[in-house]
């Protein structure tokens, strides 16, 4: 999976379309991870939850 990974978070895309069948498994454990962290850190979750809107909400309008 961590080709996969890579190509999501530098090119934004897969590169191969046998590698998108990998992208569920993915989802499925940043799911999970996140869960996990979300159940141990509360707080700092819904402050980075917060923290994110906020930036979502500054940014310009790409319409």
């Amino acid at each position: 999976m961590a080709p996969v990974l890579d190509d999501l978070l530098n090119a934004g895309e897969v590169e191969h379309a046998d590698q998108a069948v990998h992208l569920a498994a993915l989802a499925q454990l940043c799911s999970h991870l996140f869960e996990a962290y979300q159940r141990q850190y509360p707080d700092e979750t819904a402050q980075a939850n917060l923290d994110a809107i906020e930036s979502q909400q500054r940014k310009p309008s790409r319409l």
